[in-house]
């Protein structure tokens, strides 16, 4: 690198190289935004969150009290635009995050103060929400157990299903903040077009719709975000993405018991969780903690999968229960849920997607394939008979 390059940090764009932004520089172009009260300015209210810049995109949150979105809503529009006026800023996202007031419902013994605000009342539901007729999510407890690849055979197998208006409509919204799968599962690349103001349109693959934070960011470097960031995000891609008339959204959680499953709780007028775990006792520990966690938030529990539930040998043909069997099973009829099925181990369903190509479209006649399809329409019963 030339000597006049040094003491200077530069990204490369499609226009050349640029000086890379700062988070001083964001902060001084929000000096002259004010605050709601029009006293004093943004950026000494103590309500912005952290300041994440990549790749020229700059996100960020302002921290607002239930209720009070209408009079933030005309501050939160400023500072987007006063963001998008410094130079090298390709894009810039600023949301508001609110926490829902507590009514008087007594917390459910042994349920988290957290669990039970996000459990009080109904969520407020989006406009672009308000034609999808079931959110469902798809979680684990822990990583690693194959949660993405059941939730994108899942909603590709729903596709398949008849409802009352035909064949069902499907997205697949990618909440995994820090390790978004879609894009890769769906052979999916580019950026979500623009329709009108914020709203953009959700990507279609395999006749499904599908929004994820990897079509916004470079999914080579790491997401080093707090939990307000995350929660931000999530709620952007539920109440901006334009997902029109769907009989179902899957929601692809991120693993574990925080941030992002209490937003969607908060945030999105869920009809039920699906819970993935593979069959030995450590995975199942984490299962257990997922499903207390949704039930803390009055969300109800649609089933529980067991994934790689069992290896069968090419040459001897014979099962092999790799990691235990039946764990899960055993597991619902202790928590008194549904068992949903197994999906099988195997090496077909790894490399069909890691190509891009979901094994429920493009092997259909596949064990796992018909396994997904029996899980599909397991779940939607489950949730046609509550709509009924």
């Amino acid at each position: 690198m030339g000597a006049s390059m040094r003491g200077t940090s530069r990204e490369r764009t499609g226009a050349g190289w640029i000086m890379a932004l700062t988070t001083e520089q964001v902060l001084a172009r929000l000096a002259s935004v004010m605050s709601a009260d029009g006293r004093i300015a943004l950026v000494e209210t103590g309500r912005l969150s952290d300041i994440v810049i990549t790749d020229g995109r700059v996100m960020l949150s302002i921290a607002i009290e239930a209720g009070e979105a209408a009079r933030w809503e005309p501050v939160r529009a400023a500072a987007e635009a006063a963001i998008k006026g410094l130079p090298g800023v390709l894009g810039a996202l600023v949301s508001l995050t609110a926490e829902r007031a507590a009514d008087a419902t007594p917390a459910r013994p042994g349920a988290s103060a957290a669990a039970s605000a996000a459990s009080a009342g109904r969520p407020e539901v989006y406009p672009n929400l308000a034609k999808v007729r079931h959110v469902i999510a798809v979680a684990s407890g822990k990583g690693g157990v194959g949660k993405s690849t059941t939730a994108c055979n899942l909603a590709l197998a729903l596709t398949m299903l008849s409802g009352p208006a035909g064949r069902l409509k499907v997205g697949v919204l990618d909440a995994d903040i820090y390790g978004p799968s879609m894009p890769k599962l769906f052979a999916l690349k580019g950026q979500p077009r623009i329709t009108s103001g914020r709203t953009l349109a959700p990507l279609e693959g395999y006749g499904c719709k599908v929004m994820s934070i990897g079509f916004l960011v470079d999914l080579s470097k790491a997401m080093i975000w707090r939990g307000p960031m995350v929660a931000s995000a999530i709620t952007q891609m539920l109440r901006d993405v334009e997902w029109g008339e769907l009989d179902v959204l899957v929601v692809d959680m991120p693993p574990g018991t925080g941030d992002a499953q209490l937003t969607l709780a908060q945030q999105a007028p869920l009809a039920g969780a699906v819970i993935v775990s593979t069959p030995q006792d450590l995975a199942l520990i984490d299962a257990r903690r997922g499903v207390a966690m949704f039930k803390d938030v009055d969300v109800p529990i649609l089933g529980l999968i067991e994934n790689m539930s069992y290896f069968v040998c090419d040459e001897c043909g014979k099962r092999h229960h790799i990691f235990a069997h039946g764990g899960a099973r055993e597991e619902s009829g202790r928590l008194a849920i549904p068992f949903l099925g197994e999906i099988p181990l195997e090496l077909e369903i790894r490399e069909r997607s890691d190509a891009g190509l979901p094994v429920v479209v493009t092997a259909p006649e596949s064990t796992a394939a018909e396994a997904y399809r029996r899980i599909a329409a397991e779940v939607w019963a489950a949730l046609d008979n509550r709509r009924k």
